[in-house]
């Protein structure tokens, strides 16, 4: 846990820096950062993506995971969070003062909504957050290391989104807790079952792991068009497409069916 606990002091401090130092930065430069960030996240959610061993594999599972957050509604459960969470961390309820005006594109809400669901996907989707958490749970060196680059990667991001969508972005504390550190608790319950540290090389080319990680890239690439504004598909309702990948993997296994060709 200590590399997810290392992750959410690097994200709120960056969170903090970015809230104190956005208002002074102009527009122009926030829509710059943003479109870089979105441009870094394209080339990750690519990279990540190719990872797959059969794109037969993230197909069905995009497909069979978005049809059931789209039934799950889970864009709307998200909102409602960051909604309900807007209000335990500013103090108040939205009024009429936060309706988007002449003068701001977005309302408070809409800004800390954005910057919760946005920020969340980023820095809980990929390879460092998967491998790193389970490999640091199973009390091994290279998973600590793994989340201390992501550590870093994801207080600049913070710093970065931060300024621009606002508190928001702190809120994603509460989830990098929930997801890493239950990643965490799955590698220590791991380590105990095989009452021996594992290798980090298999590990980390588990093709659980690895089909994860792939559709992972996919919402990543999802992603990037929002920050890009380009479109705006509902990227939490596919979350549960990274359920979805491992289980195929998995019932391939236990079926004996060769899903990777030679």
């Amino acid at each position: 846990m200590n590399g997810t606990l290392l992750n959410i002091v690097t994200v709120a401090l960056g969170s903090i820096i970015g809230l104190l130092v956005g208002n002074r930065l102009p527009k122009r430069m926030q829509e710059s950062i943003i479109t870089g960030l979105g441009l870094m996240t394209l080339f990750v959610g690519l990279s990540n993506a190719a990872k797959t061993g059969n794109p037969i594999i993230p197909l069905l599972a995009t497909v069979i995971g978005v049809m059931i957050g789209e039934m799950l509604r889970l864009d709307v459960a998200l909102e409602r969070l960051a909604g309900w969470l807007q209000i335990r961390l500013t103090g108040r309820t939205p009024t009429l003062d936060d309706a988007p005006s002449a003068f701001s594109e977005q309302s408070s809400r809409e800004r800390f909504i954005n910057g919760f669901v946005t920020a969340s996907l980023v820095f809980c989707i990929g390879p460092l957050t998967f491998a790193g958490s389970i490999q640091d749970g199973m009390g091994l060196a290279s998973g600590f290391q793994a989340l201390a680059i992501k550590s870093v990667l994801d207080g600049f991001a913070a710093m970065a989104f931060a300024a621009s969508f606002g508190v928001g972005v702190l809120a994603t504390c509460l989830t990098i807790f929930v997801v890493q550190g239950g990643l965490a608790l799955f590698g220590m319950i791991l380590a105990r079952l095989m009452n021996s540290s594992a290798d980090v090389a298999e590990l980390t080319k588990n093709p659980l792991i690895l089909e994860m990680t792939a559709v992972g890239g996919i919402l990543l690439i999802g992603l990037s068009l929002v920050l890009l504004d380009v479109k705006k598909p509902r990227m939490a309702n596919f979350l549960p497409a990274l359920a979805i990948a491992p289980l195929i993997v998995a019932l391939a296994q236990l079926l004996h069916i060769n899903i990777y060709p030679l």
